[in-house]
C-alpha cells in the first residue's frame, strides 16, 4: 500500500517564537481513515493547514501523493477536500447552487448527475432547494462535506466533523464517510469523541506540545497501550472509615460510596482479599479494560 501523505522532520515556528510543530514525521497510507488526535493547542490545525497550503511551513518535507508542498500546493488542492471545524454557509443560496459554484471554482461544468450523487449520499437530497442559512447545525456540517467532495479528491480532511452534530445525523454522518472511504477516498479525521476515533480509525497519531507521541495501529495501540484495569463497586450500608492497601478513589455520600480501583493483570486477587475488609455490602461490582480515551488522557496528562 502507498502512501498518500508524507511528512519528515516537519517544523513550524511562528514570528512570535511559538514552536507549533517540533520535527514530526508520519505517514498517511492511501485508502485509510487516519486520525490525528491531540488535546487543545498541540498542533493539529497547523499540521492540517500546512497540508492545505494555508500556512508555511519552517523546514522539513511535505508530500500528498508525490506532490511537494508548497512548491506543487495547486496540483495538490485538486488531490484534497477539506471540511474546516468552523461552519460555514453561503446564506442566501441553496444547497444545489452551493454545489455548482464549489464546482465552478474547480473549473467543473455539467456535472449535475454528480451535484444529485452526492447530495443522494448525504442525505441532502430533499434539501437541495433550500436556502442554506435555514439548515440545521447538522445539515450545514453535510453541505461542507458535500462542498469538499464536489471535484472528487483523493484525500478528504476531517476537522471535528460531529461537533454540534445530534446523535441520528452523526450516524448517518459516519455511514456517508465510510462509504466514501470504501469507494477508495483516503479520510484523516480530527477529533476530540476518542470513542469515535477507536470505532472508526485504522490507525491514530497523538500528537501533544508539537510532537508525535504515539502512532500505530488502533487496535494494536490500545492492546499495547491499555495495560490497565478498572473495578468500580458500588456500597451500600457502609459503615465507618476504611483504608485499602491499594490505590483507590471514593465517592460517598452517607451511608453508600461507589469506589474506583485501577490494577493490572494478575493483582485481582489481591483487589478482591481488601475489598472484604470494607465495612459494607457490594450492591454492584463492574470491571473494565482501557479504552483509547482511558490512554489518551494518560498519555498527554489529563488522567
Amino acid at each position: 500500500m502507498h502512501n498518500a501523505i508524507e511528512i519528515h522532520d516537519l517544523e513550524k515556528t511562528y514570528e512570535n517564537s511559538f514552536r507549533a510543530l517540533k520535527g514530526v514525521s508520519l505517514s498517511v497510507k492511501e485508502g485509510e481513515i487516519f486520525g490525528l488526535l491531540g488535546p487543545n493547542g498541540a498542533g493539529k490545525s497547523t499540521l492540517i493547514n500546512i497540508l492545505c497550503g494555508v500556512v508555511k511551513k519552517t523546514s522539513g518535507a511535505v508530500k500528498i501523493l508525490n506532490h511537494s508542498i508548497p512548491e506543487e500546493h495547486l496540483a495538490a488542492k485538486w488531490i484534497l477536500g477539506v471540511v474546516p471545524q468552523e461552519l460555514c454557509a453561503e446564506g442566501f443560496f441553496t444547497v444545489h447552487q452551493v454545489l455548482q459554484y464549489q464546482s465552478g471554482f474547480f473549473g467543473i461544468q455539467n456535472n449535475e448527475d454528480y451535484i444529485e450523487e452526492v447530495l443522494t449520499k448525504l442525505d441532502l437530497i430533499d434539501k437541495r432547494e433550500e436556502i442554506t442559512r435555514h439548515l440545521s447545525g447538522g445539515m450545514k456540517r453535510r453541505l461542507m462535506v458535500a462542498k469538499a467532495m464536489i471535484h472528487r479528491p483523493k484525500i478528504l480532511i476531517l476537522d471535528e466533523p460531529t461537533a454540534g452534530v445530534d446523535l441520528g445525523l452523526t450516524v448517518s454522518l459516519w455511514n456517508a464517510v465510510k462509504e466514501l472511504n470504501d469507494a477508495g477516498v483516503t479520510i484523516i479525521l480530527t477529533t476530540h469523541n476518542l470513542r469515535e476515533a477507536e470505532e472508526i480509525c485504522d490507525r491514530i497519531c497523538i500528537i501533544d506540545h508539537g510532537s508525535v507521541i504515539e502512532m500505530g495501529e488502533t487496535r494494536e495501540l490500545v492492546r499495547i497501550l491499555g495495560n490497565t484495569l478498572q473495578m468500580e463497586v458500588s456500597l451500600q450500608e457502609l459503615k465507618g472509615e476504611f483504608n485499602l492497601d491499594v490505590p483507590y478513589e471514593l465517592e460517598r455520600s452517607g451511608s453508600e460510596g461507589r469506589l474506583k480501583i485501577n490494577y493490572k493483570e494478575g493483582e485481582l486477587p489481591g483487589i478482591l482479599k481488601a475489598l472484604s475488609t470494607v465495612p459494607a455490602r457490594v450492591a454492584d461490582l463492574k470491571l473494565r479494560e482501557d479504552n483509547l480515551e482511558d490512554i489518551f488522557r494518560r498519555l498527554v496528562g489529563f488522567a
